[in-house]
Formats: structure tokens, C-alpha cells, sequence
């Protein structure tokens, strides 16, 4: 893999991290935590779709790895749900 396919493997993670977030609606922080959200929001919704046997939707394919747009979201939006309702502070009144 060249650098430029890396850095564009970044960059994608880095949008697929912001939109997770946003849709779970708790921001975990900077872009480097959205590159990490992607890759691991894409990991963890990858494996929930093989293991529902769901079809790949929207797959972008870069010097043979293939990264899953729309299973990377819903995985980047669960690991942020999650991490927000572990790390929030009740509201003090």
C-alpha cells in the first residue's frame, strides 16, 4: 500500500468517524479520534453485518482492502453511543 492510498484510507475514516458520531450525537473528541472511530466503527460493523448475514452496502475498495462505508457508520455510531453512555455525567441540579 502506497502512502497516498494510506492517506486516503485515513481521510475516509476520518468522515466515516464524524458521521458515526453525529448520528449517536455524542462527540468524542479531535479528527484523530474520528480516524480511530472509523477504523474500529468499521471493524465493529463489518462483523455485525456477517454475523446477520447482511449484504456490503456501498464498499470502497483501495489497493485490495475494501472498506464498507455504510457498515463503518453504523459501527462508528454504535462505538460512540456506547462510549457516551458509559463516560456521561448525570446533569446536576
Amino acid at each position: 500500500m502506497s502512502l497516498m492510498e494510506l492517506l486516503i484510507l485515513i481521510v475516509i475514516a476520518a468522515v466515516v468517524g464524524s458521521l458515526g458520531q453525529m448520528l449517536a450525537g455524542f462527540y468524542l473528541g479531535g479528527c484523530l479520534v474520528s480516524i480511530i472511530v472509523g477504523f474500529v466503527g468499521a471493524y465493529i460493523g463489518v462483523w455485525l453485518a456477517r454475523e446477520l448475514n447482511l449484504p456490503e452496502l456501498f464498499v470502497i475498495t483501495i489497493d485490495d482492502e475494501r472498506f464498507p462505508i455504510i457498515w463503518s457508520i453504523v459501527g462508528s455510531a454504535i462505538l460512540a453511543a456506547i462510549v457516551g453512555l458509559l463516560t456521561r455525567r448525570p446533569v446536576e441540579v
